[in-house]
Parts: C-alpha cells; structure tokens; sequence
C-alpha cells in the first residue's frame, strides 16, 4: 500500500512537472510571436528566456532543474530601481554608497543625554526662566511700595502786576468857604494811583510720603507677587517636563524610523531573492511570468517603503536637533534601541504621585490664591487711606535760591509734617460691583482647580492602561513574528520543491513585515506610554528606567 502511493506520489511531481514545462513552453512561443519591442519588461524577460534557452535546451523546450539552478540565481540582474536608488543630492555627498542614509557625526548621544541638552539648550527653557525672573522683580517692585515715596520739585515763578496806593488832597475851596460861612465841607480827599511791580521766585521741595495704612492693598499686592513667583518656579518644572516628553517621543520616533528602515531592507533583501528565483524558475520554464511579475511589484513597493523609511528618519533626526538646538542639518549620532522597560509602580502608587508632584496642580493651587488676594486689593477702597507726609521748602528771588535784597513776603525756607486720612464716601457702586467680580473668579479658578485634578487623573490611568497593552502586545507581536519567520521559510521551500506558489511565498513575506513592523510599533508604544506617565505623574525620568 506504503509503496504504490509512493509510486503514484512520484508519478504525479513528473506529470506537474512536464505540463507545467508544456505551458512554459507555450508562453515562450507566444512571446517571441507577438511583437513587444516598446515593452520593457516584456523585453527583459524575453530575453532571459533566449538566453536561457541558448544555453541549455532548444527555443519553446524547458531545461529541467539541475545542480547548477542557484548559481544561475545569483547571475540574475536585479531592477534598475534596485540598482539605481534615487537619492536627495543634498544628502548624498553626506552618504556612503550604497548605505541610503547619511553618516552618523560626533559622539553618540542616547535618551539621556539627549534629554539633558535639550534642558540646557532650548529656548523654551530660557523663556520660562526670563518668566521667572520677571516674578521675581515684580516681588521686589510690591515689597518696595511699603517704603516711603520721596519726590523733589525745583519750581520758577515771575510775577508781574500793579499796586493801587492812595494819597490824601487837600481841597482849598472848602476851608474857605468853612472859614466864611461856618460850615463843615469836606476839606480833603483822597486820590488813588497805580504802581507797577514785578517779582521772581525759585522754589526747592522735597516731600516724603510714607503710607500708613491702605487697606490692606500693599499687604495683598506683596502676597500676590509672592504667589507669582512661586508659580513661576513651578512652570519651569512643568516646561521642563513637556520638553523631556518632547524629546523622549521625538527620540523614539528615531528608534522606530530606524527599525522601520532595518525591517524595509530585510523585506526587499527577501523580495529581491524570490525574484531571482522566480526569473532563474522562468527563465527555465518551471513558472510562469506572473511569479516574475507579482516578484517584481512587491519589490518595487518594498524600495518605496524602503524609501520612505529612509526619509522618516531624516525627518526625526532634524526634528530631535531643533528641539537639541544643534544645526538641523548635522546628522548627530544618535543610539539607542526599542526595548522592554518593566514598570513596577501600582495605579494608586501612579495617582498619589501626581497629585503630590505634578507642577500644573500646584500652579493652579498658587492661582486660586491670587485671586483671593485680588478680592482684598479690589475691598481696600472700602478702608480709610492714611498716610503721613513731611515737606521741605526753600525759595528765593535767584536761582541759588538766594535773597537779593530783604523786601518782599519772601520765606527763604520752612518745614511741615502732618498725617491725612481719605476715605471714599461714594463711587455708585463701582467698589462694590468690582470685588464681586473678584469673586466671582475665585470660584471659576476653583472650578478650574478641580477639572484639573480630574484630567490629572484621567491621564494618569489612560497611560497606565496604554503600558500593560503595549506590553501584552510586544508578547503577542513576538510569537507572530517567529510563526510568520517560519511560515516564510515553509512557504520559500514548498515553492523551491514546485509544491507551493509564488503568491504563497510573497503573503508570507508580507506577514514577516507586517509582523516586524507590529513588533516594532508594540515596542514604540510601549516606551511612549513610560514617557507619558511619568510626565503624567510629575517625574523627571530621562532614561525611562524605574529607579
């Protein structure tokens, strides 16, 4: 029984193998039948087939599979687009042949250290410190208006004007008329003349003010400047860890281009070797053209992927040096791999730490504050101001504050101090309507707040959710990997033995890439997630390695 379906078994890989010589056959006839001069491929393939056939056997007859079948594989030319990568001109005088990608410069730089220069060196971080450092003067500037406020005036004044001055008249006919009759007629009387005068005065006065009370205005303005600062601080530790997050996703995109552009030439090496063996199978009469073709257009789509992952990493690598700020044509050596990083905090231990450590909440806490101290600044007017003041004044008729002589009401010099009190009785409202404003704020910071805290802790989950499915993924992407790895070897094979097909061989290359690629998008995820969450959380971790 075992022996007759052997029998029949080697009896049918004879038949298979004869038609499968007879259509070969035929397909050659019908080539060189039909007129294809303007047809490169078909030309190509053609004259493959003469050449073949003028080697080893008569034209339209196939050549049985002989020991000599792989040297004859490595002899077939490959596609100009293969041989003949088209490259950036840019780029190329950067680029050694044939690598596709410009040369690494300097000394290498990893995650960390790619991390750390972007703290030191990026504008985003001196623009938050310049913040900073405004804060701070503005403390300065409210801590200043406790003190008293000295002003200095240097006045001119000149004068001019006309002084009525009356003299008495004696009247003559009067008092003889009085001497004659008796009578009591006036005898005088007074007439009026106008003088000129003139008069300059330079004055010097010093003032100091010094504010008493103000409603508590200076005490509050001082708070608030205070919580400005400290809020400025806290923005520096959250521009520093939107930049980490930053460069670390940047990083990683590199890492992932780069895998992409490794998996990209596995994948046109694979497509490269079974179109040979297609071409070599064809050029013997064992396949038919459609292998070479279907060959030939993975293979092309694999060089434009190919391609493209070359151009994703010149892009990531000028993105990373932007945010570096090194010059974005430099091709800086940046190493590093995608790989597994275990993550041993618990979702409770992820939480308290956020709400412990993230920068954002304590800025939005310092922001609640102020504008509890804006509704006493906008109440001071409600509170009498008082306020002392002391004033010195100097005058004289020359501009040395100098007398020039001692006539005139000139003071040469006097001294005052005194204490006010001014209290507003009424404004329609204006007070009134302006602190309820204020508070009216305070409850939409306090609203904000607590958004705030909610989001804190929506992000905190989601990318603690997002490790432990990239994780299982990365397990799962491995075991499709091998399993496709092995499915191509079977199927390149079964294909070699005349038992599978072209189709079956490039399905299973497609699975191998698309397996790798998966792996590699796992991985990126994976690592993606451990720069969020610790950005989530508050933490400054460059390496993404669990302390």
């Amino acid at each position: 029984m075992i022996a007759c379906f052997k029998q029949r078994l080697f009896l049918a890989v004879i038949t298979s193998l004869f038609v499968a010589g007879l259509f070969a056959g035929q397909a050659q006839a019908q080539d060189a039948a039909t007129p294809s001069a303007k047809d490169r491929v078909a030309n190509r393939y053609t004259a493959n087939a003469k050449s073949g056939s003028a080697n080893g056997s008569q034209a339209g007859s196939p050549a049985p599979a002989g020991d000599g079948i792989e040297a004859k594989i490595e002899k077939i030319p490959l596609p100009d687009f293969v041989k003949d990568r088209q490259t950036d001109p840019a780029v190329a005088q950067h680029t050694t042949t044939g690598a596709g990608l410009p040369a690494a410069e300097g000394n290498p730089i990893d995650m960390q250290q790619s991390a750390q220069r972007g703290l030191d060196a990026n504008p985003q971080m001196q623009s938050a410190r310049a913040i900073l450092s405004g804060a701070e003067q503005q403390r300065r500037q409210a801590m200043a208006n406790f003190g008293a406020v000295g002003t200095v005036s240097y006045t001119f004044q000149r004068t001019d004007a006309q002084v009525i001055s009356q003299n008495a008249v004696t009247i003559p006919s009067n008092q003889i008329i009085n001497s004659m009759t008796g009578s009591s007629l006036a005898t005088s009387t007074y007439s009026s003349s106008r003088i000129g005068y003139w008069k300059n005065l330079y004055q010097l006065q010093l003032t100091a003010t010094q504010p008493l009370f103000t409603g508590f205005k200076l005490l509050s303005s001082y708070q608030k400047a205070e919580l400005s600062r400290e809020q400025a601080e806290a923005n520096i530790k959250y521009t520093e860890l939107s930049l980490i997050k930053a460069v670390q996703q940047a990083f990683l995109t590199l890492l992932q281009a780069r895998s992409n552009v490794q998996s990209n030439k596995d994948s046109v090496a694979r497509l490269e070797s079974q179109y040979k063996v297609a071409q070599a199978y064809y050029d013997v009469g064992l396949k038919p053209r459609l292998d070479v073709l279907q060959a030939e257009s993975d293979l092309a789509q694999a060089e434009q992927n190919l391609l493209k992952a070359e151009n994703d990493v010149l892009v990531q690598t000028a993105q990373l040096n932007s945010l570096l700020n090194l010059p974005l044509n430099q091709q800086t050596n940046y190493v590093g791999e995608l790989t597994y990083i275990p993550f041993p905090m618990s979702i409770e231990e992820c939480l308290d730490t956020a709400y412990k450590l993230r920068p954002d909440l304590y800025m939005g806490v310092k922001t609640v504050q102020m504008a509890e101290r804006d509704v006493k600044i906008a109440a001071s007017t409600f509170y009498p101001q008082v306020q002392a003041q002391a004033t010195y004044t100097k005058q004289g008729n020359q501009p040395d504050l100098g007398l020039k002589d001692s006539s005139g009401a000139t003071t040469p010099d006097s001294a005052a101090i005194g204490i006010g009190a001014t209290l507003q009785a009424w404004d329609w409202g204006s007070t009134y309507f302006g602190v309820q404003s204020a508070r009216e704020n305070v409850k939409k910071v306090q609203a904000d707040l607590a958004k705030l805290r909610l989001d804190v802790g929506y992000q905190v989950k989601t990318f603690y959710l997002n490790i432990q499915d990239a994780a299982k993924r990365i397990s799962v992407a491995r075991t499709a990997l091998e399993a496709s790895r092995e499915g191509y070897r079977m199927a390149v094979a079964r294909y070699q033995a005349q038992v599978g097909t072209s189709t079956d061989v490039l399905d299973a290359q497609a699975r191998v890439s698309s397996a790798e690629f998966n792996l590699t998008q796992a991985l990126t995820d994976y690592q993606s997630a451990l720069a969020d969450i610790y950005v989530a959380m508050g933490v400054k971790n460059l390496s993404l390695v669990s302390n």
